[in-house]
Parts: C-alpha cells; structure tokens; sequence
C-alpha cells in the first residue's frame, strides 16, 4: 500500500524525497489500515456474549455515538453521530458493545444508507430485541470540499426495525428522545 500511495503523490508532481513528504507513503499506508479496521473486526467477537439476563422491557438509548468513515465513493470522510435504541426482549446488550457495533461497520469504505441499515440489523439479529432503530446524521466532505460545495449540509439517515418500524407510538417515543 505504501507503494502505491507514493506513486499516487508523485502522479500529481510531488517529490516524495522531500523533508515532508519523506515518510507519508508509511503514514498514509497505516492511516488508511487504521480508518478501515472494521473489514477486520468479526462482530460475533466483538459482542462475545456481552448479552445479559433482563426482565426490563423498556427503550434503551444509546445517542451522540461519534463516529467516523470514509465514502465508497471518493474516499473521503464523513463524520457525525449516531442514535441506537432497542427494546430488550428478556437480555440487553453491554453498553460498550453498541459503540463498537457503530465503528466496526463505520471503518469501512461506506455510504451512509448502508451504514444505518447495517448497524440496525446486527444489533437486531445479535440482541435478538423487539425493535431496534438506529438515526446517523453526518457531514460529508465528498459533498463539502468538491463538487457542490455545501459546508452546511447534514445527511440524516435512519433505519427501524421490528417494534420501531410497525409500532408509531415506539418510532415516535425514540425520535422524541433523541432529540
């Protein structure tokens, strides 16, 4: 990979022996693995049976989760934050785990569509609750830097499943809460 980012550096006219320039292929290389960790994560690992005996049937919230991931598109960042809610069916899930749910699919070359649905369905399968609803809202610097330029802009995507999806006293109560 180091290779390849120096080749990319010197394609624009940049000398890549010069003082500052030196060692980025390296830095960039490792940059890169870092921001897309998440091909490496096995989420199964991740939640390892972090999942706990509970009789509470009530709404779990877990919002301003920050998360961070480059765009499938232009590999550029995208930045926000993230909402989860879930409603327990006889276990809840350790707390810790749905922050590491978000970065596992956030540090892959994403669109932020997919990323919602993906965090949803995983905790749904994985807790195995009634309902789960996740809202991102994200700036996107494909969409902020180049083409239309709109430094203002804020993407927000949302997916609700089970409870949250058929129930609109639910959807209603989570989106009430996340505000």
């Amino acid at each position: 990979m180091e290779g390849y980012y120096r080749k990319l550096i010197q394609s624009i006219g940049e000398d890549t022996q010069r003082p500052g320039l030196k060692a980025t292929p390296k830095r960039a290389a490792k940059a890169f693995l870092y921001l897309t960790g998440g091909y490496q994560e096995d989420v199964r690992k991740v939640i390892n049976h972090a999942l706990f005996p509970s009789d509470n049937d009530e709404m779990i919230i877990v919002k301003d989760i920050e998360l961070y991931s480059l765009c499938e598109h232009h590999l550029l960042p995208f930045f926000g934050k993230c909402h989860v809610g879930y409603l327990p069916d006889g276990k809840i899930i350790g707390l810790s785990k749905i922050a590491r749910v978000v970065d596992i699919f956030a540090r892959r070359l994403q669109v932020q569509e997919n990323l919602t649905k993906q965090i949803a369905e995983t905790l749904m399968e994985h807790a195995g609750a009634k309902g789960v609803g996740v809202v991102i809202e994200a700036r996107h610097l494909c969409m902020m830097m180049r083409g239309v330029e709109k430094q203002n802009s804020i993407m927000k995507t949302s997916c609700m499943l089970g409870a949250f999806r058929k129930d609109i006293s639910t959807r209603s109560e989570f989106l009430s809460l996340i505000r």
